[in-house]
């Protein structure tokens, strides 16, 4: 997710390293602020911010006064943390235009999600350029695998195969129309070298290499 900036802003440092490393290693840029007014200099700085993450209880000014502030002048979606539980807190974060919110403590990776769901609903070319499907995230600009945040390398064409795997999910493929769309029309070796290809994909997948499924006689499928 090159180029996509996500502000955090959060008075507890270790909350603010967890979200940080996570989103990180996600591939998103992320910016820091330990507190409301730190967070507002830096979203007035930074004009291209895609997303917010804000914690209710800062010092200097709380949550919901940078999200009153944000909202002013700017949509970007916004995601509050808090430690609270009362009904009236959320609704009022809704009220105020908050996008989501996520009470402390949450599973880094429910965030994550959240995170990538409104990044892909909110800017468009994101969506078009990353695949996830199954654990399995594909970015297509950064050519960058990783299953569960782990990287995997791959060759440039088995990269293409699981992209072209990715891209038509839930539909049985031919070893010829593989061929043809991954090697392209005018390459004429054996269909068959399909298998070897995949052979070694799936093997590099892990236990995700179970998503591809073998359509005997025919070819092969991925389904999540």
């Amino acid at each position: 997710m090159q180029g996509i900036k996500i502000l955090v802003a959060d008075d507890e440092s270790r909350m603010r390293k967890l979200i940080h490393d996570y989103l990180m290693k996600e591939g998103y840029e992320v910016l820091e602020a330990e507190d409301g007014v730190q967070a507002l200099d830096l979203f007035y700085q930074e004009r291209e911010i895609a997303l917010v993450i804000l914690d209710v209880m800062m010092p200097g000014a709380d949550g919901w006064t940078v999200l009153r502030e944000i909202r002013k002048e700017s949509s970007v979606p916004v995601i509050m943390l808090t430690a609270k539980s009362e009904e009236e807190d959320e609704l009022m974060g809704f009220d105020l235009g908050a996008d989501e919110y996520v009470k402390k403590p949450f599973s880094i990776k429910a965030l994550g999600a959240r995170v990538r769901a409104i990044i892909q609903r909110t800017n468009p070319t994101a969506a078009m350029e990353r695949l996830e499907e199954g654990g399995i995230v594909l970015d297509k600009s950064a050519h960058e695998v990783r299953i569960n945040g782990n990287p995997v390398e791959l060759s440039f064409k088995e990269f293409e195969l699981l992209q072209y795997f990715m891209e038509n999910e839930g539909i049985a493929l031919s070893r010829e129309k593989i061929l043809n769309n991954v090697w392209n029309y005018d390459y004429y070796g054996d269909a068959r070298t399909i298998d070897t290809h995949v052979k070694k994909l799936r093997a590099k997948l892990g236990e995700a290499g179970a998503l591809i499924q073998t359509v005997w006689g025919y070819g092969y499928k991925f389904d999540a």
